[in-house]
């Protein structure tokens, strides 16, 4: 994600990927979203080649990127090159738009998305860039169902906070469980797919692993609840 940032450069083949790939397989764990790659202008998409073979040796389905070169043509052949890449080990690119970014929208990852015309290309939505980049459950399911296939959700307060400084303070510590904030995930939710993988992005630096899974796992499963719920009533 950022320079230092926690990273594993795992390699395929490896005496720590084939320990990993056991661990997942003995406690029934499957890897579906491998992160992150940010397009820049200078970025060499063939030196990606080796985490995509580590990412498939693990059963992933998608690595996720985003979009941070303001030159529109060369982020979309960046974009293009990577999903060529990605589609020679079964991987697809899931572009995630964030508020302070040049692809900082929906909008704007629809419109790369639309320039590449790549099968393997997605965008990754994630309920709190979608609400502070002014976003709405409308406006998702507008989109092509193809285009579709995660989701990370979290909540926050109806507030946003001023600023890309802050905004992005929030985004990297001061996230909500599902459920305890303001954002409309039942309705985010119902306006996805029914193939869409949902997954929780919630980091709490105060809580051991544990704790954060317990947490992430229990809130999720109480908001999808609701959710299905709210949408057999509407039904």
């Amino acid at each position: 994600m950022a320079l230092g940032a926690i990273h594993y450069p795992l390699k395929a083949g490896s005496a720590e990927h084939r320990r990993l790939a056991r661990l997942l397989d003995d406690h029934g764990m499957t890897v579906r979203e491998v992160e992150f790659i940010p397009i820049l202008p200078e970025i060499v998409v063939p030196s990606y080649e080796a985490m995509f073979e580590a990412a498939a040796g693990l059963g992933a389905q998608s690595v996720t990127v985003s979009g941070d070169d303001g030159d529109f043509s060369r982020l979309v052949a960046n974009f293009e090159a990577l999903c060529d890449l990605a589609a020679g080990f079964g991987l697809r690119i899931d572009l995630e738009f964030m508020r302070w970014r040049h692809v900082g929208t929906l909008d704007d990852a629809r419109r790369v998305l639309d320039a590449a015309a790549r099968p393997n290309g997605s965008i990754l939505i994630d309920a709190l860039h979608l609400m502070r980049s002014g976003g709405s459950p409308a406006d998702v399911s507008e989109l092509p169902a193809a285009y579709l296939h995660a989701v990370q959700i979290c909540d926050a307060p109806a507030v946003s906070p001023v600023g890309d400084d802050a905004i992005i303070r929030e985004a990297r510590e001061g996230r909500l469980p599902p459920g305890q904030g303001a954002l409309p995930l039942a309705g985010l939710l119902r306006s996805l797919p029914s193939h869409t993988l949902i997954s929780a992005e919630i980091p709490f630096a105060t809580l051991e692993a544990p704790e954060r899974l317990a947490l992430a796992f229990k809130a999720s499963k109480q908001v999808i609840g609701r959710s299905l719920l709210d949408e057999q009533r509407l039904a």
